[in-house]
């Protein structure tokens, strides 16, 4: 690949190596003024990961190829620093949907290539490919749409058959799946923490800022906190761009409307899950919530046990049997502590206009005896 190609896949093994070869050393990238504006596009690739969204345009020129090249291994330090799971399921699948962006517009040769760097063996012919199905189903498994389940696929010969669509939202999934397995980094040097410690500290306080969106001003008069661990477990995983699997989308979907949540409110939640579809979705929530006449229940606990989804399990887990009993419960321990300590402070006020009044009383008695 040319530099300037490189420069649109930098987690690529050859952009790697390319980066490599330039010799530059790590003091130099975090305080050369030389690569100030690979740092300064570094830091905004994974704000605007942050936000669901790395823009990439058009790059020409050897100095902008060398930045937008060096902004990948700066963007990983700070991703590194910034050290939270749920933030690097973030950044992994925006890095992977801006590659996206590109890759379908590439011709078939090159996504062959690139595949291979993916450890993908494919063939195309007359504008589709084929690959063996053990890839197929290593990068569609994430994928929730019934159309790519492998059951609804032509195998032949051990092969899947594909269009080039297809296969590059598969290599999306191969690019995914590359960045996010690259993290934790064992050992951060000392200097890279201490140069990328303000912009960690932004973004980190930044992405508390969208998970507490999930609060009650998102959930109403729902109460989120109270929420047992499976479910927190699925949002958390939901806030973070992951995927869910069908039983565990179900499982949340149904018990958030249980609890009073609205399908537009839920709607919202699923946006930067990988392939939303607002229409599809829509569909699933209503139909989930008696559009067709049934009304659904979140699974019991033993269920969710079958399915792998017991997440999490704490000690009121062992006294409930179904996930709305556990929100009741805690619903209920809430509001008689509340209660509680109300009457304590209603108790308190009492206490305190009694002596007030002593207090009167024995002033008067003092001014009679005067």
């Amino acid at each position: 690949m040319q530099a300037e190609k490189l420069a649109y896949y930098p987690f690529t093994s050859e952009a790697s190596a390319y980066v490599g070869n330039l010799g530059i050393s790590l003091e130099s990238l975090l305080n050369s003024r030389a690569y100030r504006a690979a740092r300064a596009r570094g830091i905004e690739r994974v704000k605007e990961a942050l936000e669901g969204e790395i823009k990439k345009s058009p790059v020409s020129g050897e100095a902008q190829v060398l930045s937008e090249l060096l902004s990948y291994p700066f963007a990983r330090m700070l991703v590194a620093c910034v050290d939270d799971q749920l933030f690097t399921r973030r950044y992994a699948l925006a890095e992977a949907k801006a590659a996206y962006t590109f890759l379908r517009n590439e011709n078939p040769d090159f996504l062959l290539e690139f595949g291979d760097d993916f450890g993908i063996s494919a063939d195309s012919q007359d504008s589709y490919f084929s690959m063996h199905f053990t890839d197929y189903i290593r990068f569609s498994n994430s994928l929730k749409d019934p159309s790519w389940k492998l059951t609804n696929r032509q195998l032949r010969a051990g092969k899947i058959k594909i269009t080039k669509e297809e296969f590059s939202r598969l290599l999306e999934e191969a690019v995914r799946e590359r960045i996010e397995q690259s993290f934790p980094v064992p050992e951060i040097p000392p200097e890279v923490s201490s140069f990328c410690s303000p912009y960690a500290a932004e973004i980190k306080d930044k992405f508390e800022v969208q998970k507490k969106k999930f609060g009650s001003t998102d959930f109403g008069a729902v109460k989120p906190e109270l929420f047992p661990p499976c479910i927190a477990y699925a949002l958390a995983n939901v806030q973070g761009g992951v995927n869910l699997a069908h039983s565990m989308r179900f499982a949340m979907t149904s018990f958030l409307l249980n609890v009073g949540m609205s399908v537009d409110e839920i709607l919202n939640l699923f946006n930067i899950s990988p392939d939303f579809n607002a229409e599809k979705t829509l569909y699933q929530i209503e139909h989930i919530a008696g559009a067709t006449g049934n009304t659904y229940k979140p699974p019991a606990c033993d269920t969710m046990r079958t399915y792998g989804n017991c997440v999490g399990k704490d000690r009121l887990c062992e006294k409930i049997s179904h996930p709305l009993g556990y929100y009741e419960k805690k619903v209920f321990i809430k509001n008689k502590e509340g209660e509680e300590a109300q009457g304590k402070e209603q108790g308190k006020e009492k206490d305190d206009g009694k002596e007030k009044e002593n207090g009167k009383e024995s002033e008067v008695k003092k001014k009679k005896e005067k």
